[in-house]
């Protein structure tokens, strides 16, 4: 089990590595997101950067990037009693690592919202809607992807109080949280001193 565990960590990273960004970005656009915008490779930025119809094809890859590995595992290593199925979390988790420190970017990736929500609406797809739903709230009624995307994490491990999910998975979601609001420190200070950046659906960055 712990062979077959591993290397659904392996995989799930190399997957995570796909960063939807810089792949995209790089193919298409011959830019490398990074160097635009807030730097971070991510849809967010890409919508600043490239347009929608890049953001719209970035956030297609890192969702389903998030949900094959967890595919992977879940296949692979199959149920554990009592664990539940630990390939599919650990997947998952490595998927969102890869994301962020991507083997085939220098280690230089984005923040793993997007990577983060697949992961959990895969494997809890009620509680991760509820997510998705505050996101879209707040999001409307600030225009800051990054608040609602803090927000919305936070949320995840108050809501899944409420569902009968095994300690393993709730540990896991909780670390992804962890990851998701440290990688958002940046946007935090900004937000603090109201120099965060609103989202638009009709400009681009030049």
């Amino acid at each position: 089990m712990l062979i077959k565990t591993a290397l659904c960590v392996v995989a799930g990273y190399l997957l995570g590595s796909l960063n939807g960004s810089l792949v995209i970005g790089k193919l298409f656009y011959k830019k490398d997101v990074r160097e635009y915008g807030s730097g971070n490779a991510g849809a967010t930025n890409t919508l600043r950067s490239l347009g929608a119809k890049a953001a719209a094809a970035v956030s297609i890859v890192d969702i389903l990037k998030g949900i094959l590995a967890c595919i992977i595992g879940q296949l692979v290593v199959g149920y554990i009693e009592n664990y539940g199925y630990v390939g599919m979390y650990v997947a998952g988790f490595a998927a969102v690592l890869g994301h962020n420190w991507p083997v085939f970017f220098g280690f230089k990736g984005g923040k793993g919202v997007l990577t983060t929500f697949s992961v959990i609406l895969y494997i809890s797809p009620f509680p991760a809607l509820i997510c998705l739903g505050v996101f879209i709230i707040v999001v409307a009624l600030t225009g800051y992807v990054s608040l609602g995307s803090i927000i919305a994490s936070v949320c995840w491990p108050v809501v899944s109080i409420f569902f009968d999910m095994p300690v393993i998975l709730r540990i896991t979601g909780i670390l992804m949280v962890v990851l998701i609001v440290a990688r958002h420190k940046d946007n935090i200070v900004r937000l603090i001193n109201h120099s965060e950046k609103k989202i638009s659906f009709t400009k681009k960055s030049r």
